[in-house]
């Protein structure tokens, strides 16, 4: 059970470095506001830094992907295929803008929210479940 945590883990390490990258790709091409995943924390960022996450901010949402990526590992039970972990990361994103991301103030719903950045996240979602399940079936070939 600990080696599928740890391999759940790498891959949402993975996972999450490659949903960064579509986020940024979004922030630089002007299609985002600003990148939630700087907002993790509540809080308006500094001034003087509007668009970058400070760095516990950036930290935390590193953990959530993290963790995020061990948990599927342990509910599939090793077993990750594709429509499934797409499927689970574009549940976790769903579940996060209609329920805690709202509520504590870091974003609006995704129904509210600019559509340029929800399709942004969603695709940065399915990245992620795509590397997630990629990474996890790549550690634990025989």
């Amino acid at each position: 059970m600990l080696r599928m945590l740890v391999r759940g883990a790498a891959g949402g390490a993975l996972a999450t470095v490659a949903l960064t990258a579509v986020s940024l790709a979004g922030d630089q091409a002007g299609v985002m506001r600003d990148r939630p995943s700087g907002r993790v924390v509540p809080g308006p960022p500094p001034r003087h830094v509007r668009h970058r996450a400070r760095p516990s901010e950036s930290l935390a949402h590193f953990g959530f992907g993290v963790a995020s990526g061990a948990v599927f590992c342990a509910l599939s039970r090793g077993r990750a295929n594709l429509p499934l972990g797409i499927g689970y990361a574009l549940a976790a994103w769903a579940a996060s803008q209609r329920g805690w991301v709202p509520r504590i103030g870091i974003l609006p719903p995704d129904t509210r929210d600019d559509s340029c950045r929800a399709a942004v996240l969603a695709a940065g979602h399915v990245l992620y479940g795509t590397v997630l399940v990629a990474t996890v079936n790549h550690l634990i070939r025989p």
